[in-house]
């Protein structure tokens, strides 16, 4: 993979950038500006040595040119943190947005409308990537978050610029992540939580084969429970992820699953809804558990203290909720304090990070969840592959 060491003299040259600016509005500002800062390096980098700047980035899911979906919140939040004269562009292509790309000097930015406003863009419609050709004489490819995708803006346009790398915060992502499964510093523990078995039994596998302990949380433990006897009551447990536990428990890796050994359960998810800790792994029937209790929680952060490298993806319950928020942020806090390399990754793990003031604290916090879960299960992601 080409990298901005590889990019050559970009002074007084046009440089696509394709950025994961896909931040939370709320009343047209931005409440979240992780994923600028992400990519601040990069874009400092870029400007140090003269390069005139065009970034790209999708924000959220338009389905048709919808305002409050603008960009505009997000250029004016960059313009902030960078202190560059950044200019949005009146739409994504076209005449008038390449006469501003022209137009810009040494170290001015110009930010496109969301790409996605473009119906080409998910589809990587090979003329939609020309024209995205157009605003720049290379490109940089620093979206790690959407590098599993192949759009018009993170592969078909790679294909019109010879001269292309990845960003740096993209490296890092890569190299981070690469280095969990193929030189860790042990004993390695991963903790992963979420929702479905499915959507990470890959994941799972591979942590089974290389890591000491795999520790596991969230509704994703239930059907894990289930496969082996254990009663769920009313918590979220599908037929087909109970098959998908059963196969994991049977597999023969280098580490063995650790579920929980408590839990807090209620008759309904609400705020307001009564918790209760269950000494056991059994859910009452007609109750739902909702986290991991204090026994499960102190014992995955003895395994955590211990790791040399930690790897975590995925809440233990729904910490949303105060009351069963407790092991979530025990969890936070053990993967914060840990004396070796901390990487987390998923959105609502950073969630979490952020809302106890802790993400600051760990080695390394992704920037992409989906992206990163397939790098991790050895998949191709096409927006590197497009990079060369």
């Amino acid at each position: 993979m080409k990298t901005l060491r590889d990019l050559g003299d970009v002074e007084d040259r046009r440089v696509l950038v394709r950025v994961d600016f896909n931040v939370p509005l709320q009343g047209g500002r931005v409440v979240d500006d992780t994923r600028i800062r992400a990519s601040l390096e990069t874009v400092e980098a870029l400007r140090s040595r003269g390069a005139r700047l065009v970034l790209a980035s999708h924000l959220g899911r338009p389905v048709d040119r919808e305002a409050e979906l603008s960009m505009r919140p997000v250029a004016d939040r960059l313009a902030e943190l960078s202190g560059a004269d950044v200019t949005l562009a009146p739409g994504v292509v076209g005449d008038d947005v390449r006469a501003f790309s022209e137009n810009l000097g040494r170290g001015d930015v110009l930010v496109l409308e969301n790409v996605r406003f473009e119906p080409g863009e998910t589809k990587n419609d090979p003329g939609l990537a020309a024209r995205l050709a157009e605003l720049g004489d290379a490109y940089v490819n620093d979206a790690f978050g959407t590098a599993h995708r192949a759009h018009a803006s993170t592969v078909g346009v790679a294909v019109h610029m010879p001269r292309r790398a990845a960003g740096l915060l993209l490296e890092r992502e890569v190299r981070v992540l690469t280095d969990l499964l193929t030189d860790p510093a042990r004993p390695l523990v991963a903790v992963l939580g979420g929702a479905k078995v499915q959507d990470k039994i890959n994941v799972i596998a591979r942590f089974q084969e290389r890591a000491q302990a795999v520790l596991l949380g969230g509704a994703m433990a239930f059907p894990f429970l289930a496969a082996r006897g254990h009663e769920v009551g009313a918590s979220k447990c599908e037929a087909k992820d109970v098959k998908l536990a059963r196969g994991l428990l049977e597999r023969q890796g280098l580490a063995a699953l650790q579920l929980p050994r408590d839990l807090v359960v209620a008759d309904r998810l609400a705020a307001d809804a009564p918790a209760q800790v269950v000494d056991g792994a059994d859910v009452p029937a007609g109750m739902v558990g909702l986290d991991i209790g204090p026994r499960t929680a102190a014992a995955y952060s003895a395994e955590i203290a211990r790791a040399a490298t930690v790897f975590w993806n995925g809440p233990m319950g729904a910490f949303e909720l105060e009351p069963f928020a407790a092991g979530t942020r025990a969890i936070a806090e053990a993967v914060a304090a840990a004396p070796g390399t901390t990487v987390a990754g998923g959105g609502d793990s950073i969630a979490a990070l952020a809302r106890y003031g802790l993400a600051n604290r760990l080695t390394h916090v992704s920037t992409g969840g989906g992206a990163a879960l397939e790098l991790l299960e050895g998949h191709r992601l096409p927006g590197l592959e497009a990079l060369g």
